[in-house]
């Protein structure tokens, strides 16, 4: 009997540590989350483990796109405002260039659609007509930019940069033999990455 009663006070004295400790914890998961919140408000807070986001790349595409788009903003629909982007370094400068591209009966149609590259700054690299997305970056170059292999038409094609420019009608251009490289890095699929879209 003794023994019985001895085990049930056993069970009793942890029953009640374990709910001492609760509280405990909650408490300083309180406390830490407070000083959270007041930090962030203060500005104060070490945010160096939260994941970057690139909303000034966006802003700088967003305004780019209403200088280049001006005459074309009345006639277009609020489902035709949007864009894909993708940053990409093609001349090894440390800064990325913007690949931007559309996916909407405006921009598209059965050839392809448009797109454009800018620079770091948002000034106009290049504009493209038909072309289908994505982008693969082959590993040559030419003046210092990497070639392009892009698919226009069912048909890839080889891009490479003359006096700063990529050609603009890819259909035209020169076709990629053989298969893409396994090695190419591919830029802006829009689809298969399910990449994000911003209204502009």
């Amino acid at each position: 009997m003794k023994s019985k009663f001895l085990i049930f006070l056993g069970i009793m004295v942890m029953i009640s540590c374990q709910n001492k400790e609760k509280p405990t914890s909650k408490n300083i998961i309180k406390t830490i989350a407070e000083d959270t919140l007041s930090k962030t408000a203060a500005g104060t807070a070490d945010l160096s483990e939260a994941p970057p986001r690139d909303d000034k790349a966006v802003e700088t595409i967003r305004k780019q796109l209403l200088v280049l788009l001006k005459k074309d903003l009345p006639a277009m629909t609020k489902d035709d405002r949007y864009f894909y982007y993708e940053a990409y370094d093609l001349n090894n400068d440390k800064k990325n260039e913007y690949f931007v591209g559309f996916s909407n009966p405006y921009f598209c149609g059965s050839g392809g659609c448009s797109g454009y590259i800018l620079n770091n700054d948002g000034s106009v690299i290049n504009s493209f007509t038909v072309t289908d997305f994505p982008f693969f970056v082959a590993n040559t170059s030419s003046e210092k930019f990497k070639d392009l292999i892009v698919k226009s038409g069912n048909t890839l094609h080889y891009l490479k940069m003359i006096n700063r420019k990529y050609p603009s009608n890819p259909s035209v251009q020169e076709k990629w033999k053989g298969d893409i490289p396994k090695e190419s890095p591919v830029v802006l699929d829009i689809y298969s990455k399910k990449l994000e879209k911003y209204s502009f």
